[in-house]
């Protein structure tokens, strides 16, 4: 059954006959300048195959070393989710044959994570809290990334494969939770909301840009389905790199009505993983899914154990940034916003944005009107998130710093940002470029406004008459002529005393 003829079940009767269970495991590509085991560079969007080694391809006799900086944020991750750092952990190979993975096999960790036994408390869109239990955080090499050429991208039907090395070796953490179960119809809502808390939190501790359309965060969701009277959990499929938080929602919820509908037409869920298709927001099957005994985990022999010390442990764990969720807490009470404000602006995904944008320069409430309103419509419109807008929080900061001195109207200013979104460059040199800054000459303004008195002779009629409120079509005509470059507030002074 593929992805376009899939029955699916309404989803409110998925929820009365079934109970779902997740779980999800979340790549992380370390924002180290270098690979896991070798010192080739890691730069997002270089040349195919220009940063591979012998280590890296895996070629006879090359030997790996572990990367320090990698060790130091898989700690501070592990720290940061509340887990035990095992004082000795091991390396392995996990062996699989893929022409993505030169080696044919991934050095990754399996009986002896680094981090182990953690959770994570994630807010929900009503202000409660969902605590996700954390498994293990464990460290690992990026595979390299293949390219398929026709048909429709997938590998089948493709009439070649181009293959990128660039990625493999690149150090990763895999993030791994326990059986999220119990979260009934919010199982979707939940996947989100922890994936959005992790990113957030991840992004924190400046250990990853966590870009998820560029893949240095990536998803999989496991999904399985309980009956109502059942003991056991169901068989899963796993959803591979999902890659927004949207997504992630989206996709939870296709495999839940899915697998529902299979049940329930006395059909058998088939574990293996899936693809999910970002055009429609369903999955299609992939491969069979493997289990830990396909891959032949054993001891990498050429990586010596894991052993930080105590001291050094403790050092990072002194050195954890203001966690997200405490940041917003006091930036809640310096601001002066109400719970249900907050929520609101962490759902959008705004708060940080705002943050930033107030230390760029901006006042609180000027930084958040133009987040949660224009650029919220402007990420709608563009259908993406809004912190992946290409415009910064500095270049917010500056818009708004040009409306409070004056040179710019609002409708101006929204001219601008949407030209810095559009790639035209930076505000000041928009304002320049275009001529936008607010006219102040009042000799052109008065010409303005009594060439549009002129033609409305009635209007005038009733300014004189007292009726200030009529001044405003004049207004609009003055703001017009001037293609919004006029102030407004301006522009109806000099029409009550050319009134008067």
């Amino acid at each position: 059954m593929t992805a376009a003829t899939a029955e699916l079940m309404d989803y409110d009767e998925v929820i009365e006959k079934f109970d779902p269970v997740m779980g999800l495991e979340v790549h992380v590509e370390l924002g180290t300048d270098t690979k896991m085991f070798c010192a080739c560079p890691t730069t997002f969007g270089a040349d195919p195959n220009t940063q591979v080694c012998s280590v890296c391809i895996g070629l006879p006799g090359s030997l790996p070393v572990a990367n320090a900086k990698a060790i130091e944020y898989a700690i501070r991750i592990g720290l940061a989710l509340n887990c035990s750092i095992r004082p000795s952990s091991t390396f392995a190979r996990k062996n699989y044959f893929y022409p993505d993975q030169p080696k044919n096999y991934q050095i990754s960790q399996y009986d002896d994570p680094i981090a182990y036994e953690g959770y994570l408390d994630v807010a929900l869109s009503d202000g409660t809290t969902w605590r996700v239990e954390i498994e293990r955080a464990h460290m690992e090499e990026d595979t390299g990334k293949s390219l398929h050429v026709g048909g429709d991208g997938r590998i089948h039907g493709a009439d070649h494969s181009l293959l990128d090395y660039n990625r493999a070796g690149v150090p990763l953490v895999e993030i791994v939770t326990k059986p999220i179960t119990g979260a009934g119809a919010r199982a979707p809502e939940v996947a989100r909301a922890y994936v959005t808390a992790l990113r957030d939190l991840l992004k924190s501790l400046d250990v990853s840009d966590v870009r998820m359309d560029q893949g240095s965060l990536r998803c999989d969701a496991n999904v399985s389905l309980m009956r109502k009277d059942a003991v056991e959990f169901g068989t899963r499929t796993e959803t591979k790199n999902v890659n927004s938080l949207k997504s992630v929602e989206v996709a939870v919820t296709y495999e839940m009505r899915r697998q529902a509908a299979v049940l329930e037409s006395g059909g058998e869920v088939v574990q293996e993983t899936r693809h999910f298709h970002e055009s429609d927001g369903t999955t299609s099957a992939g491969r069979r899914k493997e289990t830990a005994e396909d891959y032949r985990y054993f001891p990498e022999p050429d990586l010596p154990p894991v052993q930080p010390d105590s001291a050094w442990v403790a050092e990072i764990r002194g050195a954890l940034p203001e966690l997200p969720w405490v940041l917003r807490a006091r930036i809640q009470t310096e601001w002066g916003v109400s719970d249900e404000v907050m929520r609101d602006l962490v759902n959008v995904g705004a708060v940080d944005l705002i943050i930033a944008t107030v230390e760029a320069g901006a006042a609180p409430e000027a930084a958040r009107g133009w987040w949660v309103s224009f650029l919220a419509q402007q990420a709608n419109t563009r259908g993406a998130e809004l912190a992946d807008l290409p415009i910064t929080p500095a270049q917010v900061a500056t818009v708004i710093g040009l409306v409070d001195e004056g040179k710019l109207t609002t409708k101006l200013a929204q001219q601008v940002a949407v030209a810095v979104l559009d790639g035209e460059g930076e505000p000041e040199q928009i304002v320049a470029d275009r001529g936008l800054e607010v006219v102040r000459d009042d000799s052109a303004l008065q010409k303005a406004v009594d060439e549009a008195l002129a033609a409305n002779p009635d209007i005038a009629d009733k300014i004189r008459g007292g009726k200030v409120a009529a001044a405003g079509k004049i207004v609009g005509d003055v703001m017009k002529a001037t293609r919004g470059q006029a102030d407004p507030a301006r522009v109806k002074e000099l029409v009550i005393a050319a009134c008067s």
